[in-house]
């Protein structure tokens, strides 16, 4: 039969490891955020809204009628 690995012992190092790798992608990500210079933020705040978008009743194509 296969023989089964022992896991037990080093699953705390996992769970350890796994959290401490997500902690520094995320602080690394605030310290960025955090240090960012006025003008960047301000072009980052609006950047969703610079494409024009349609109204929701309004239909994308202007070519379109309602019948």
């Amino acid at each position: 039969m296969f023989r089964r690995l022992i896991l037990e012992d080093s699953a705390p190092l996992y769970t350890i490891a796994a959290f401490l790798t997500a902690a520094s992608i995320f602080c690394s990500f605030a310290w960025h955020a955090l240090r960012m210079k006025r003008p960047q933020v301000e072009r980052f705040e609006n950047l969703p809204f610079d494409t024009a978008t349609p109204a929701a009743g309004e239909p994308a194509n202007s070519s379109v009628t309602a019948r």
